[in-house]
């Protein structure tokens, strides 16, 4: 089973010493719950050395989207009474702020143990970052490191989109309405795309100095959608990445006088938005004339890729609860539009879920095609990479993708998720039974509504997924 720890807390010298010679006056600690909402707060740089951090109530590892607090969660899993848990620091993350040069921003882990009625809890056990670094020991042990190389679609909204009241407002007009003034799909649409230059390239520049690697932008297939490539990286340095860009998307779009959206189904007549994940392995033997685990000098797929999708097919039904955390993201399965409805595999097809590109042997990769742009982007590296290390161990080979069908329906695969030995070995137990029952009590309050799409999906998902 995973063992998720806590993050080592940086002592007061080695932060003390980060900070030397910059111009740093507050400090921004942020860290990721369930829903990718940063969350967190600004402390000064005396009062973040001392600390070793800072301090933040633990109500926050609990909430739902819409700051609600499951019964299922408060009381079985953490304490009722808000106690304080510790946010460390890791000191890989810290950087200025863009365009504020007197504050710095860092990434945080909560630790600590919290007191409940009759036995205590490590909230580390709560974070989805440890979850991934927990992941990556394993794989490490295994003898491999992983690359991995993400792609973002998100929509470009006017601001009457976060407004709309009704269902019928949120079709296609409000994306011909929007800023991109499209009256039909400029599918990668050069000319398009440079209306929206000021915006990218405030964009690029704030990437730069959050050392998020994005490598390019293009519109993409649907009216007012644009997706943006990352160079390969080292997983967690790219779910951090993930992070922080989606946040920021949204910040820089929001000073341009527009949204920036990850909803996964926002319009119902347009494809949806999707966070595709490529991966590669690498064997740590630094002796092999050839590490590249997934295919050969000749170029041909590795026996190694296939039991890797074995692992992620067996347990995709499961996996969907992470890969698409929200009611609407169903809309982008039952709607298709090539997002895969089954857990499918092979070679380029974008239909498929778990594709291999078309590439040398020194690149062979998979591309999962399965996570919604409201997917948490630790929890999906970590499955990914969880699930496809289990099936390297089984040494399967993957099946026809239509044997495999995906759930249709939130309660469907956090069913499945909760009953999955595999996801509570790679995730551990208490971070999926937490998971379960916030997204449980997200999906009872959007059922409560009469209109559940227009009162639920799209007034908090538009801006918050």
């Amino acid at each position: 089973m995973s063992t998720i720890r806590a993050l080592t807390a940086p002592t007061a010298e080695e932060l003390a010493a980060a900070l030397n010679n910059t111009r740093c006056r507050l400090v921004e600690c942020a860290v990721g719950d369930f829903t990718s909402v940063a969350r967190g707060k600004m402390v000064h740089r005396d009062d973040f050395v001392a600390m070793a951090g800072c301090k933040l109530p633990s109500v926050v590892l609990g909430l739902t989207l819409t700051a609600g607090e499951p019964e299922a969660v408060f009381g079985p899993i953490l304490p009722t009474d808000y106690s304080d848990m510790r946010l460390v620091p890791d000191l890989a993350t810290l950087v200025a702020r863009p365009g504020r040069d007197d504050e710095y921003t860092v990434l945080c882990e909560p630790a600590g143990s919290l007191a409940l009625q009759d036995r205590s809890i490590e909230v580390a056990t709560l974070s989805p970052r440890a979850a991934l670094r927990a992941v990556l020991r394993q794989l490490d042990a295994a003898g491999y490191t992983a690359l991995a190389a993400p792609e973002l679609e998100f929509f470009l909204l006017g601001k009457e989109a976060a407004s709309a009241p009704r269902e019928h407002t949120w079709g296609s007009a409000v994306a011909r309405g929007s800023l991109s003034r499209e009256r039909s799909c400029e599918a990668y649409s050069l000319e398009r795309a440079t209306h929206f230059d000021a915006y990218f390239d405030e964009l690029y520049e704030a990437c730069d100095v959050l050392r998020i690697p994005i490598n390019g932008h293009a519109h993409e297939a649907a009216m007012s959608q644009y997706e943006v490539n990352f160079r390969p990286g080292e997983p967690l340095a790219q779910a951090d990445a993930v992070f922080r860009f989606k946040r920021l998307a949204r910040e820089v779009a929001a000073r341009h006088g527009f949204l920036a959206s990850f909803a996964p189904k926002p319009f119902l007549d347009q494809p949806g938005v999707g966070t595709h994940w490529h991966f590669s392995l690498q064997a740590k033997d630094k002796s092999l004339a050839w590490p590249h685990v997934f295919g050969d000098a000749g170029g041909a797929t590795q026996p190694a890729l296939r039991h890797f999708i074995a692992g992620l097919q067996r347990h995709a039904p499961a996996a969907m609860a992470l890969f698409a955390p929200h009611d609407m993201a169903y809309d982008r399965i039952a709607l298709s539009d090539a997002s895969p409805s089954h857990a499918s595999w092979g070679e380029e097809s974008r239909a498929l879920a778990f594709r291999i590109p078309a590439s040398s042997g020194r690149n062979r990769r998979v591309e999962n095609r399965l996570p919604g742009g409201d997917a948490n982007p630790y929890l999906t590296v970590a499955a990914t990479l969880g699930l496809g290390l289990l099936g390297l161990r089984e040494g399967k080979e993957p099946t026809t993708g239509t044997e495999l069908p995906l759930p249709k329906a939130l309660p469907e695969a956090l069913a499945a998720l909760q009953a999955s030995t595999a996801l509570r070995e790679v995730l551990g137990g208490t971070l999926v039974a937490a998971y379960a029952a916030i997204k449980a009590h997200e999906h009872a309050e959007r059922s409560a509504c009469a209109d559940p799409r227009a009162e639920w999906d799209l007034p908090h998902l538009i801006e918050l997924a």
